[in-house]
């Protein structure tokens, strides 16, 4: 499998006013903007964006100071900053309401878009969604939680190099062999690209519980109001916070579904494609 040819026949293009966002694109209709995590760019939906787009028009971002959209200086108002960016994408788009679906960092932005812009989201998606700061019940798993995550993220930006950029997308996955060297190839062209090294040096500072980061989780009692259509999207061996964790997104948003993909950790949507894009699919039909 081959991130070019899965993406043969996508287009990729740039929106908005405010901001200038990259978008791999395939289909019509209704836009399903698809969000990658921390530190990520639109190739994160590379096995999706196709497929996605037999049903709708399926497009794949890079949020702001990541990948090649907009850097401008950094401002500790970030997850403010990505729901703005979303609301100027869907106005360049011309699109009276978007549906999202947000991976990890970029199921945070969705819920925060959910809250504040409530009449420009159809649906939502959560993909083993990040932010939330849970109350009793829900442990973190130690032994791959955000403590490492942060570690080899910041390795992999601080000191580039194809085992760095390696080490931290093997996070991402239930097998490290899942990790291809194309991919590796990627992220490592995009974190020595020296304007997005040095925004994603100030990311990476203020993600993971601390900086900016640490005042801007939602709480339980936020989720809760959310009113959008949703669904929870999860996986057997999310690192971090397992399937509890998703059971207890789904029953804090009222009429939530839940899915949990099994043989994946934190990219489902790359690791077990078509279980991904079905449920998805079936979600959006209704």
């Amino acid at each position: 499998m081959s991130i070019w040819t899965d993406l043969m026949g996508c287009e990729v293009r740039y929106y908005g006013k405010k901001y200038r966002t990259r978008v791999i694109e395939a289909g019509a209709g209704e836009p399903l903007i698809l969000i990658h995590g921390v530190g990520g760019h639109a190739e994160a939906y590379s096995r999706n964006i196709r497929r996605l787009g037999q049903h709708c028009r399926s497009m794949a971002i890079d949020l702001v100071w990541h990948g090649f959209s907009s850097k401008p200086p950094y401002n500790n108002r970030s997850i403010e900053t990505y729901g703005d960016q979303l609301l100027d994408l869907a106005d360049a788009l011309g699109a009276p309401k978007i549906n999202i679906e947000g991976e990890s960092l970029g199921g945070w932005v969705a819920m925060w878009f959910a809250l504040n812009h409530p009449d420009r989201l159809g649906k939502l998606i959560l993909n083993t969604t990040a932010g939330i700061r849970y109350g009793s019940g829900v442990a973190e798993r130690p032994e791959t939680g955000v403590n490492l995550l942060r570690e080899r993220s910041l390795a992999a930006i601080n000191n580039p190099n194809r085992e760095t950029v390696r080490k931290r997308l093997e996070w991402l996955m239930a097998s490290p062999e899942r990790v291809t060297d194309e991919l590796v190839e990627v992220r490592y062209q995009i974190y020595t690209e020296p304007e997005t090294k040095r925004a994603l040096t100030d990311v990476f500072s203020n993600s993971f519980g601390g900086g900016d980061s640490a005042k801007a989780y939602l709480t339980e009692d936020q989720v809760r109001q959310i009113r959008t259509p949703t669904l929870v999207l999860w996986s057997d061996k999310n690192p971090g916070h397992g399937p509890d964790a998703g059971r207890r997104v789904a029953d804090l948003i009222p009429g939530a579904g839940y899915i949990c993909i099994n043989d994946a950790a934190h990219w489902p949507q790359w690791e077990q494609p078509e279980a991904h894009d079905q449920a998805v699919i079936d979600f959006l039909r209704g």
